[in-house]
């Protein structure tokens, strides 16, 4: 069914998604245009984003999430509804906007491994993301699993507070049909996820004790008394003046795309397929994912998939090579295993990669993207792209979160060539580097990184630069 949707809107006929609406927006049964939904959806979920970067890095997120889970009201006649149950649109909000945002990405999904990615979010993580298995036990999602999110923690906590009597929460219970002591005396967190949120609560009272899920907890005390009470599972509980006080940070489930740390990512100058690759890491933004027929070839810490094996093996056998020599030069650890994707045509790797055509590779940790081997060995860059890549992985398997990019792509450019000459900006092009529209202008601030690093070496010695890596830049290198 994806595939047959995902066909059809590329050729041009808009995929349609059958909505049950909610009022103001008429409360019936519509189609909609899938760029339409997802537009409806920023006007639900996101209409208070001020950064047009994460409003996208949504639009995406909320477009892959309604693709890959088509369908989950089929049986009573259509595709979504309206509500947080699957996403919330509101059409009425919709603003040109929230509309430009939907077309500037209109399309584009997140795939993992050649699937649809399960793009889930929520509006605030208290500064953790949550593992989705916490969530979801029987999801495979490599690339939901539970991290630190500085963005969300430095844009400031949302906090909540909420208190009830043990009778009112009782009595909620109850009426979701849950078992739990009549009048409740004693809660206790037994239980916490990896990311820190109340998995299983303790219920004393009336001489019993009752264990419960705090995700069912929670549900049915927004079902019995209002869904303003517990705003997520990210809590600590409390008896004061015989009333349960529950204080918390943070809004929703936590897995995924955090908006609140999304929007901080934007403020800061990430673009939108930055925030997706924090977020869900692992995936990649592209418009299709081909059912490609991969062979894998394994050396000591490199593994090659290619569908063409003289491809393969030759790669592998120049990367380990490669990868042997650059670790000794460097002196910089190789990861336990590297992977190095070799795609059959330009087109598949620009729409698994979301990159350009004449950028030749792409790096994502231990895992290389490269353009087809044909297309590089008639450019004659084969060789310096693979090692170029290769420097990239011993680089980022050291590097410190939040290290220039310049000086990353700066010092992956030294150890390939020295640049001549000395560096002619104390400010460099770090928007230059991140960009893929001008393919002139990155060169320039690659050379200009390339240069600055080399004098950082002249002055410093290239022990001490590439102790900056785990250490991060010293003011006078900055």
């Amino acid at each position: 069914m994806i595939a047959a949707v995902l066909a059809l809107a590329l050729a041009g006929a808009p995929a349609q998604l059958k909505v049950r609406l909610t009022q103001p927006d008429g409360g019936q049964v519509v189609a909609l245009p899938l760029e339409q939904y997802v537009a409806g959806v920023l006007g639900g979920e996101s209409g208070v984003f001020r950064s047009e970067e994460a409003l996208k890095a949504q639009a995406v997120a909320a477009r892959t999430y309604a693709l890959r889970l088509r369908g989950r009201h089929s049986s009573e006649g259509f595709d979504f509804c309206a509500t947080t149950h699957c996403q919330r649109v509101n059409l009425g909000a919709v603003t040109p906007r929230l509309q430009s945002a939907a077309e500037e990405t209109a399309g584009e999904l997140l795939w993992f491994e050649g699937q649809l990615a399960f793009a889930s979010y929520s509006g605030d993580c208290g500064g953790k993301t949550e593992d989705a298995r916490a969530v979801w036990p029987n999801l495979v999602a490599p690339y939901l699993a539970s991290h630190p999110d500085p963005y969300c923690a430095r844009s400031g906590a949302t906090t909540w507070r909420w208190i009830a009597s043990g009778h009112q929460i009782a009595a909620a219970l109850a009426r979701s049909n849950l078992r739990a002591p009549h009048d409740i005396e004693r809660i206790v967190i037994s239980s916490r996820t990896a990311a820190g949120r109340a998995r299983t609560l303790s219920l004393s009272g009336d001489g019993q004790q009752v264990q419960i899920s705090a995700g069912s907890f929670r549900l049915a005390l927004g079902r019995g008394i209002g869904w303003d009470t517990l705003h997520n599972d990210l809590y600590e509980v409390a008896l004061e003046g015989g009333r349960f006080v529950f204080q918390g940070s943070g809004a929703g489930h936590g897995v995924g795309l955090c908006q609140r740390g999304a929007e901080q990512m934007g403020v800061d100058g990430r673009s939108y397929r930055e925030i997706l690759a924090f977020y869900y890491p692992g995936t990649a933004v592209g418009l299709t994912a081909r059912g490609l027929d991969w062979h894998r070839f394994g050396g000591e810490s490199i593994t090659v998939l290619a569908t063409q094996a003289d491809w393969g093996r030759a790669v592998l056998a120049d990367s380990e090579r490669l990868a042997r020599a650059l670790a000794e030069r460097t002196r910089l650890a190789l990861p336990a295993s590297i992977e190095i994707r070799i795609y059959p045509d330009v087109d598949t790797f620009r729409n698994a990669t979301g990159e350009p055509g004449w950028v030749a590779a792409r790096t994502a940790g231990a895992r290389i993207h490269l353009q087809p081997v044909s297309v590089l060995r008639r450019r004659g860059v084969l060789d310096n792209t693979l090692r170029h890549e290769l420097i990239h992985v011993l680089i980022e398997h050291r590097a410190r979160p939040g290290l220039p990019v310049w000086f990353r792509e700066g010092l992956a450019d030294y150890f390939e060539h020295p640049a001549g000459g000395s560096a002619s900006s104390l400010n460099p092009d770090e928007a230059g580097i991140r960009q893929r529209e001008d393919a002139a202008r990155a060169r320039r601030a690659n050379a200009e990184a390339a240069r600055r690093v080399t004098a950082l070496v002249n002055r410093f010695g290239e022990a001490t630069v590439l102790s900056w890596l785990d250490r991060g830049l010293p003011p006078e290198a900055r």
